[in-house]
């Protein structure tokens, strides 16, 4: 009888058989002026970047994945199974919400079955035909939680069988997976097969266990050359909300460390970090959205429209405002301080 650890291999090589993509992707969700969701918009920015990510969680966190509402949330998954199809990446639907009867209620619409009800290998021919390859899930929400009590929530999803990518998003869930918790499930569940951790902690990748063929990717950004196993870091590759506008840069930095060249991707790291920092403190004081959507949907508005995007209305976010001017027009000096500042917007054609 194979090990967990066996079976798990089994399952990431039949779900990527040419192997787990190192740079994921988060895609933000566009909306036009009535708050309505922006598909169109979406499709431009996923063409322009499917060359350089094969790997998205559709809705992330980034994606506004936690503020969507039923129907939206099922648009948007729509959306990303209809991409996955046409361009053969590779997707994780992200099943963000606070509570395991809702995530299983979810993952059911997503997958057009009462996942409760559905064998695993008719579970497994649906799965293959929307392109997906698992689902995301975070701890259910609530700081008092024990950690039981997150084991316990979590195992309720993981005995569905289905592949599922685990999140440590302890600024959302206000609690966090301890390392032994954690291992503790790598060893029950073998379809367990990828972990997101946005803490910026790092605690689980950084734990001296075995992880057993999990995939392991970081979501915290900046000083990225560091994290990646290439350079003896304890994560396999990222999944970076900055990936929705940096993608060539952060695959670039990949290949470099791949092929021996620490130097060139600190050159690129640093230009990354630099920018991700500064943007990312511009857009701290708002108080609506969250940073990591904010931030990206700044950086995303002169990859969307050039340099001289600062001219136009910010990018509508799910509150239905407009990030200000003035962020914008900081965004625009950082991006060109950075040399990250594109030629040419992808709506520009």
């Amino acid at each position: 009888m194979d090990s967990i650890s066996d079976m798990r291999k089994k399952i990431i090589a039949a779900l990527f058989p040419t192997g787990v993509p190192r740079l994921w992707c988060p895609l933000l969700t566009h909306y036009r002026d009535d708050g309505t969701i922006d598909f169109d918009r979406m499709s431009r920015h996923f063409s322009h970047i499917v060359p350089a990510v094969k790997g998205y969680l559709i809705p992330g966190s980034t994606g506004d994945g936690w503020v969507l509402d039923d129907k939206q949330t099922l648009q948007v998954s729509d959306f990303a199974v209809q991409q996955a199809q046409k361009y053969g990446v590779h997707l994780l639907l992200g099943v963000l919400k606070s509570d395991t009867e809702t995530m299983i209620r979810t993952i059911s619409a997503m997958l057009g079955v009462d996942v409760r009800e559905q064998s695993r290998d008719e579970a497994a021919r649906i799965l293959m035909d929307k392109h997906i390859c698992g689902f995301t899930v975070c701890p259910p929400t609530g700081k008092s939680l024990t950690q039981s009590e997150i084991t316990a929530g979590l195992s309720v999803i993981l005995d569905l069988g289905l592949p599922t990518a685990l999140y440590q998003l302890p600024q959302v869930t206000g609690n966090e997976m301890e390392p032994a918790m954690f291992a503790g499930l790598r060893q029950r569940y073998a379809n367990v097969i990828l972990f997101k951790d946005s803490s910026g902690q790092d605690r689980i990748a950084l734990s001296d266990f075995d992880k057993e063929g999990i995939f392991m990717v970081r979501g915290a950004e900046g000083d990225y050359v560091k994290w990646l196993k290439d350079v003896n870091g304890p994560y396999d590759g990222f999944l970076l909300s900055t990936a929705n506008s940096f993608a060539w840069e952060l695959n670039t930095l990949i290949e470099r460390l791949e092929s021996g060249d620490r130097k060139k991707a600190e050159e690129i790291s640093d230009r990354l970090t630099t920018a991700v920092n500064s943007v990312f403190a511009l857009v701290q004081p708002l108080t609506y959205g969250n940073p990591f959507t904010n931030a990206n949907k700044a950086i995303d508005h002169f990859f969307a429209f050039g340099p001289d995007a600062n001219v136009k209305d910010g990018p509508m976010l799910h509150a239905k405002v407009r990030l200000p001017a003035d962020i914008i027009e900081a965004t625009r000096d950082i991006l060109v301080q950075c040399h990250l500042m594109p030629r040419k917007g992808y709506l520009e054609d």
